[in-house]
């Protein structure tokens, strides 16, 4: 999928077929921001004019804006799995593993 990018956010791209207009809303955050325009220019004006008020809003209400990735995520493995990286991690964290496990995955995935 193709996304937007501004400001450290992502918005989505999608198309109403009944009246050829483009919307989206900033994906990866819990609060529902939605933006609409005709051509791909004019949303990705929208997407960075509704991120701005976004951020705007949110400093006006005194209260900490969304962040759509906040570097940590638990991961469930199995008990099989969990003793096997811990096994194979030699010197490192079972953090530092998995994030280079998780690097050699995308890598790997970009390349195609």
């Amino acid at each position: 999928m193709t996304y937007l990018e501004y400001k450290g956010y992502s918005g989505t791209i999608e198309a109403q077929l009944e009246s050829g207009n483009l919307f989206g809303k900033l994906a990866f955050i819990r609060d529902l921001v939605t933006y609409e325009a005709e051509t791909i220019t004019e949303l990705q004006n929208e997407f960075e004019t509704s991120v701005d008020q976004y951020l705007q809003d949110c400093k006006e209400l005194n209260r900490e804006p969304n962040k759509p990735f906040k570097g940590s995520f638990n991961v469930r493995t199995g008990s099989d799995l969990h003793r096997a990286a811990v096994m194979a991690m030699d010197d490192m964290s079972l953090n530092a593993f998995v994030c280079e496990a998780i690097k050699e995955k995308v890598n790997r995935i970009n390349e195609h």
